[in-house]
């Protein structure tokens, strides 16, 4: 990821259409906002803007998904099929990573420092939920999400995925990675 946290007026204007087209395509997701509005809170935060575009290069496909009245914010959830490619086979967090490099084994990198590098959060376990209820998704991959303090305290960290109609949470050491689990992000803009 670049160290500049900006786009170039031709990349924003670029990206940005590509976040019209998806938004019209999955009109489902977002049924009462108005793509005008997200636009101009997009152009607006071109930090924001940035954030957005990592979760696409990473694969994630973002979309809006809902709006806060209280914040004024717009949601925007990673919604790619599956757990997003550009952030598979990493550990939950850096103390599990560097337990596993202890050992030897080299991870792609831990769920919390992508996030953070990118500006976005892990979806915890509500949002995993509400996500889910946008479409089916990670139904032959899983997502870290975010863990409680007190099962991470413990060594644990959770992860969910969707099978057999349902939405499954599940626990891990967070040490462990695989080639089908990723993490999927939120960002407010």
């Amino acid at each position: 990821m670049s160290e500049d946290k900006t786009l170039s007026p031709q990349q924003q204007e670029a990206f940005i259409n590509t976040l019209k087209a998806r938004y019209e395509k999955h009109m489902s997701r977002h049924p009462h906002l108005q793509w005008n509005d997200v636009a101009v809170k997009l152009q607006s935060h071109s930090e924001k803007l940035w954030s957005l575009y990592q979760m696409e290069q990473t694969g994630g496909e973002p979309d809006v998904v809902g709006y806060d009245d209280q914040t004024g914010e717009y949601l925007f959830y990673d919604c790619s099929p599956e757990s997003p490619k550009g952030r598979r086979s990493i550990c939950y967090d850096r103390e599990g990573q560097t337990a596993r490099e202890k050992e030897g084994i080299h991870p792609a990198g831990n769920a919390v420092d992508m996030a953070t590098a990118m500006g976005i959060t892990i979806l915890n376990e509500d949002e995993y939920r509400a996500l889910q209820q946008l479409g089916d998704f990670d139904t032959k991959t899983s997502s870290w999400i975010e863990t409680p303090p007190a099962i991470r305290q413990l060594g644990g960290a959770i992860f969910a995925d969707k099978r057999y109609n349902h939405v499954f949470i599940y626990h891990n050491s967070a040490q462990t990675f695989y080639s089908a689990r990723g993490f999927r992000g939120c960002l407010r803009v």
